[in-house]
């Protein structure tokens, strides 16, 4: 072989393995974005967990709390997540955005596996940079009427959207793909996927008066397609419905949340989030939790939020990080759970769904929790309504929550600016048991029966409960001393329950509350109830089965026909 040939015949085999190796990485940076697809095709019905964590410039809340801690935090997130090969969604919010050290620290984040998004909270810069006066206290204000969207008009929404995604995109070269808030007007989401073409977003769990702002009655957990006059509603039609899929944050006890609080003005929190030591940041809670996440009945798919943002700082976040990391780690190995992207998630979503689909979370076994009471519950979502479940200790059942959904419940934030500190979001009530209870008087719909003219709680044993078809949850209850069994079955519209037995049992269902509760119901009939909310009227309507007022004790009762009852609570007036 002669020089030149010796030369040409180097350079070749420099080019194969240059292109080998370029092969490689992109081989390995496809394989691992083609990591969840794998996943999903191992398991149809997806537990996705998102990593979001999201970060503030400042916290006037706490002259401890510097701008160098909160970087720090993020600085150890970004460290902890990488060491568990773990990817995720950091949103900014717009004074962060402008950080330098921000900037570089994101930039650098593998972009395969992590997601830079915005975190719609309004600080002093980006008011002022749109033009506005700045009306808070300090450089960034958390009341609702300043620091979020909700205090301005729908025009100055407009303009502080347009500031931030031409900013982003001067500074990250692209716009956010998610943008995410506590929570966010359904005009602002609306304008951020018509101008913006962002494919997700995400509020705050359901809680009453925390934080200054109360979310309930909605979708519990999961995502749904937002009406387009109330991002907190989910639509029932896909011409009335933002594009754009909300997944509830934080991770939300399934049995305790609800009514955590219960007596005061404002609840508790019992969260995955890291920080708080008797959920997030307990390992016998988070081991508990991700159990009922992955073995529960979900229907289409389970979905969950981990991370923190930096406001809490490290020193108190750092304990839970380990809990939780490693334990989704090996899950993610072990394709239990996908661990992906906020946009990831926003975009799979919409492929698969073109209105919010029925789903559920369900908890079966509450051993080796720091309470350890158990109970079990099943919450069902569709985009007509949600319904709660609970077993008690003592084997008794009660609907503990019915709220409908309604895609014209205009906002009353939609084309008005929020005037005081306060932020509300409703659905429509039917059965409240948290704001219709007291300490000493808990409301529920009660399952009970007539035994020699007195009336009892039936009492049963652990339930049964599978999806046997698209869209439908089928709940069967054993009865105690074999009396038969109690069947219930959820589809998107309606709730059928029908007593199976070779014994005749004179059963029904009652709803009480406390005393002095705020109610709905402006007529019962012995086939609809009739009932009013935030300025909106809607009714349900019993298919089988009657409803009649007995007493001065019970709001109202359901009777079965033929041992069943049908509720449809899909009328809209």
């Amino acid at each position: 072989m002669n020089r030149r040939s010796k030369v040409l015949y180097k350079e070749k085999l420099i080019w194969i393995f240059l292109v080998s190796v370029c092969m490689f990485l992109g081989y390995s940076c496809e394989s691992r974005k083609n990591v969840g697809i794998q996943q999903r095709e191992v398991n149809s019905k997806p537990k996705i967990v998102n990593i979001v964590n999201f970060i503030r410039l400042l916290e006037p809340r706490d002259a401890n709390i510097t701008e160098d801690v909160l970087y720090q935090t993020v600085v150890n997130q970004v460290k902890m997540m990488k060491e568990y090969n773990l990817g995720g969604t950091f949103l900014l919010q717009y004074d962060a955005l402008l950080d330098s050290r921000y900037q570089k620290l994101l930039k650098e984040l593998p972009k395969d596996s992590f997601e830079i998004g915005a975190w719609w909270e309004i600080p002093k810069p980006m008011a002022e940079k749109a033009g506005l006066k700045w009306r808070g206290r300090f450089p960034w204000d958390w009341h609702a009427d300043v620091g979020f969207s909700t205090g301005y008009t729908p025009e100055e929404r407009e303009k502080l959207a347009d500031v931030y995604m031409n900013d982003f995109k001067e500074i990250f070269g692209y716009y956010p793909k998610s943008v995410a808030s506590w929570f966010i007007d359904a005009h602002t989401l609306n304008y951020l996927y018509e101008k913006y073409d962002i494919v997700a977003s995400a509020n705050c769990k359901d809680q009453y008066g925390t934080d200054g702002y109360t979310m309930w009655g909605g979708y519990w957990n999961q995502a749904y397609y937002p009406s387009k006059i109330n991002s907190y509603m989910p639509a029932q039609n896909m011409e009335n419905q933002i594009p754009v899929p909300i997944f509830r944050m934080l991770g939300s006890d399934p049995l305790r949340q609800y009514d955590t609080g219960l007596g005061h003005t404002i609840q508790g929190v019992i969260t995955l989030e890291p920080v708080y030591t008797d959920a997030g940041g307990d390992e016998n809670w988070v081991k508990w939790y991700l159990d009922q996440f992955i073995n529960g009945e979900s229907m289409e798919y389970a979905y969950t939020q981990a991370g923190q943002e930096n406001s809490f700082t490290w020193n108190s976040m750092k304990k839970g990080f380990e809990i939780q990391l490693p334990l989704i780690s090996k899950l993610r190995d072990e394709n239990k759970v996908i661990v992906e992207t906020l946009e990831e998630s926003g975009k799979w979503f919409k492929k698969n769904y073109k209105v919010t689909p029925a789903t559920s979370v369900v908890v079966e076994n509450d051993n080796g929790t720091l309470w350890n009471d158990n109970r079990k519950t099943v919450w069902f979502n569709s985009r007509f309504y949600r319904a709660n479940l609970l077993w008690d200790q003592d084997g008794t059942l009660k609907f503990r929550d019915i709220h409908l959904f309604d895609e014209n419940l205009k906002s009353t934030y939609f084309d008005k600016k929020l005037e005081s500190n306060q932020a509300l979001f409703f659905t429509l009530p039917i059965v409240d048991g948290y704001l219709w209870s007291k300490p000493d008087e808990i409301a529920g719909l009660r399952f009970k029966e007539f035994i020699n003219g007195k009336e009892t709680l039936l009492e049963g044993g652990s339930p049964t409960i599978t999806n046997p078809t698209k869209g439908k949850l089928v709940i069967s209850w054993p009865l105690k001393n074999d009396k038969g069994s109690i069947l219930m079955e959820f589809d998107e519209k309606k709730v059928t329950i029908t007593y199976n037995g070779d014994n005749e049992i004179n059963w029904f269902l009652d709803l009480t509350t406390s005393r002095g509760a705020e109610l709905p119901f402006k007529k019962i009939n012995s086939n609809t109830i009739d009932s009013k909310f935030e300025n909106t009227n809607y009714s349900i309507k019993a298919e089988k089965g009657d409803f009649s007022v007995p007493n001065d004790q019970t709001i109202f009762r359901i009777t079965p026909r033929m041992d069943s009852i049908v509720l449809d609570f899909s009328l809209r007036n």
